[in-house]
């Protein structure tokens, strides 16, 4: 990517003592941390009544209980999660809580969990905004993956300008599709109360139950129950998110981060609560085969269903071509796509804390020019992307593999909690902070317990349904953070300083690598020289005899005071000739140094390096494994490299505080 292009999609590089500027106020904070459980509310209702509906109209009774129960454990969870932004407030969430009170094994049991969740979170949320698009403007249908993928790519060039940049731009819609969710509520309600409830387009229509579906009793019909209940639980998706995220606070971290969790928690109850409600007034039918509809207008093999939100929009406010109609959509859609920048906060910040304790690769725990963790944000945007790509964009079969890492994630660290509050009643000695300690003990231990009975349930009634994949994808991910792991491990084991402090080599031998007589050339023989090694060689393989001949003509014609050594190459070969001539070097002095000269060009274009030191590449990656050899490559600056250099200088001068550095 060139410095231009660059800089138009990330903006000016901010430098690292401005990122006390990037933390975040409570307002903004709440958009950029909590868009994800506030969002999910508009397809939780709907995956309800999805699931219900598989029986046809009978079971739509079941929908309140499922309500309150996902109400209930959201509340639960809420509170529960308040505790561990107080007790942990360097971020971490629950990997933190997992780690210190279960032990690593169980943090990256967490870990995992949350990293499916994170991916998840992006591919869900913005196929849900996307399908809330396509129910306004139906000629968008055919194009669902690439406006998905195109939406993936925006999110990501935002977030790589800076948590506080686009934390402001997401603000808006968030606090947009709040003031329109509960005002619909609100209308429809009071329309209700009135004697005018509203009547959804769809409340006209039949189902058709599916094949088995039909009749359920006992076992079976608490099974469909549990399973509607399940698929409500996404609107708990992203409640952690806080959590993870309290360095990002203004001071007082922890403080703010539980305000702003409580009022998450308020604000996703009233409209999930007020959302599933009209949705039982205003008999909404909802079905994933829309030929399953007795009634559904057009095609419906190829036509799609307005989503739940939609169809109670027009029913509340009149019509599909009424201004609430598109305002409710546009800030639904809006906020479900921008609900990803949840994750997009998370997930980036989560594998910046996994790689310094080194589950996950250095690379991750580094901070870009806008002081985002730039690496993290481009492997969520990718993953998600594909996931996107293979399911089609499609909510019903992405939302199969959502859930299960959260509540995984939720139950370790609710019992890491109980855990927590046990140490530190063993050392507390006041009255009042014992009675505290008990009274937060209590609530880990109900929602831990709350929490681990909806795992088992997520786990039997959406297995089949693509949960598997979640339950293969996390032991994959463990097993690569523990291998990650033990990597850093034995690396760092293997550079630890021997006895005896610094061991030097008994002679140096330096070997310059030489293609032809040229400038390049002669700078590698002069820096070599510079070095006073106890032997130094050109070296030379005898591609062709009549290039060989001349190279050794101009040797001596210039009088290079080095001698030329010619290794053979029967197949026509530069690389196992130089290593043989090294290898056979080390082999007759076991305790000297070897050091090998590479002259390079330089260029500055990206065309030119497929033109240029393609031979070098290749023996410097075979050079480096050698023990006792040490490369060195010896650039030479073509005119390309210097203007590209020049473009580059104008470039950096134009960027703030450059040339500061001085000094």
């Amino acid at each position: 990517m060139s410095i231009s292009l660059k800089r138009l999609i990330v903006g000016r590089p901010l430098s690292s003592d401005r990122l006390g500027e990037q933390m975040l106020p409570k307002r903004i904070a709440l958009p950029v941390f909590a868009s994800d459980p506030l969002s999910s509310v508009a397809y939780a209702t709907q995956e309800i009544l999805l699931v219900l509906t598989l029986g046809g109209l009978a079971y739509l009774y079941l929908a309140p209980w499922a309500a309150a129960a996902v109400v209930v454990l959201l509340a639960v969870v809420v509170v529960s999660y308040r505790q561990v932004v107080r007790a942990y407030p360097s971020g971490g969430g629950s990997y933190a809580v997992a780690s210190r009170n279960l032990g690593p094994g169980a943090g990256l049991v967490v870990a995992s969990a949350l990293m499916v969740d994170y991916v998840m979170t992006v591919a869900v949320s913005v196929a849900a905004g996307v399908d809330n698009i396509i129910s306004a403007v139906p000629a968008l249908g055919p194009y669902r993956v690439a406006v998905n993928l195109g939406f993936v790519a925006l999110l990501t060039a935002m977030n790589l300008r800076g948590v506080r940049e686009s934390g402001r731009l997401f603000a808006v819609p968030a606090y947009l599709f709040i003031a329109g969710v509960l005002s619909m509520v609100v209308i429809g309600l009071l329309q209700t109360a009135f004697g005018r409830a509203p009547v959804a387009e769809s409340a006209g229509w039949q189902v058709h139950a599916e094949s088995g579906e039909a009749g359920l009793t006992g076992l079976a019909l608490a099974l469909l129950a549990l399973r509607a209940f399940a698929s409500g639980c996404t609107a708990l998706t992203g409640v952690e998110a806080i959590s993870n995220g309290v360095p990002a606070f203004k001071p007082p971290k922890s403080r703010n981060a539980a305000t702003t969790m409580a009022v998450m928690g308020g604000l996703s109850i009233s409209m999930f609560a007020g959302i599933t409600a009209l949705a039982l007034i205003a008999d909404v039918r909802y079905a994933e085969d829309t030929c399953q509809l007795v009634g559904f207008p057009g095609d419906c093999a190829t036509g799609s269903q307005r989503t739940v939100i939609a169809q109670l929009a027009a029913a509340v406010f009149g019509g599909t071509d009424t201004v609430m109609f598109f305002f409710i959509q546009a800030a639904t859609a809006l906020v479900l796509i921008l609900a990803a920048n949840t994750a997009f906060n998370g997930f980036p910040m989560l594998a910046a804390i996994l790689a310094e304790h080194r589950y996950l690769p250095r690379q991750l725990h580094t901070r870009g020019d806008r002081l985002a963790f730039s690496n993290g944000i481009i492997i969520l945007a990718v993953v998600a992307g594909t996931l996107i790509y293979a399911f089609d964009g499609s909510v019903t079969r992405l939302v199969q593999l959502y859930i299960l890492g959260v509540f995984t994630s939720f139950t370790l660290s609710q019992i890491g909690m109980v855990r927590h509050w046990n140490r530190e009643l063993e050392s507390a000695t006041d009255p009042a902070q014992r009675q505290q300690f008990h009274r937060s003990r209590a609530i880990n231990a109900v929602g831990g317990c709350l929490t681990a009975l909806v795992l088992v349930v997520v786990l039997a009634t959406k297995f089949t349904h693509g949960a598997y994949l979640v339950v293969i994808a996390m032991p994959v991910l463990f097993a690569m953070m523990r291998g990650i792991r033990r990597h850093y491990d034995r690396v760092a084991r293997e550079l630890q300083p021997k006895p005896g402090g610094i061991v030097l080599p008994h002679r140096t031998h330096a070997v310059v690598l030489v293609s032809q007589l040229h400038q390049p050339t002669l700078r590698a023989l002069g820096y070599a020289k510079v070095t006073r090694p106890d032997t130094l060689t050109a070296l030379t393989a005898d591609v062709s005899e009549q290039e060989v001949s001349a190279l050794r003509a101009e040797w001596e014609e210039r009088r290079i005071p080095v001698p030329l050594t010619v290794m053979s190459s029967p197949y026509r070969d530069i690389t196992g000739p130089v290593l043989e001539y090294i290898a056979r070097l080390h082999r007759e002095h076991p305790h000297d140094l070897i050091a090998v000269y590479i002259p390079e060009y330089v260029v500055g274009h990206w065309w030119e390096h497929l033109l240029h030191n393609q031979s070098a590449l290749r023996l410097k990656a075979r050079l480096l494994f050698q023990r006792g050899v040490m490369v060195t490559s010896v650039p030479w600056q073509l005119d390309s490299s210097d203007r590209a250099a020049a473009r580059e200088a104008e470039a950096h001068a134009g960027s703030p505080g450059a040339g500061s550095k001085v000094g």
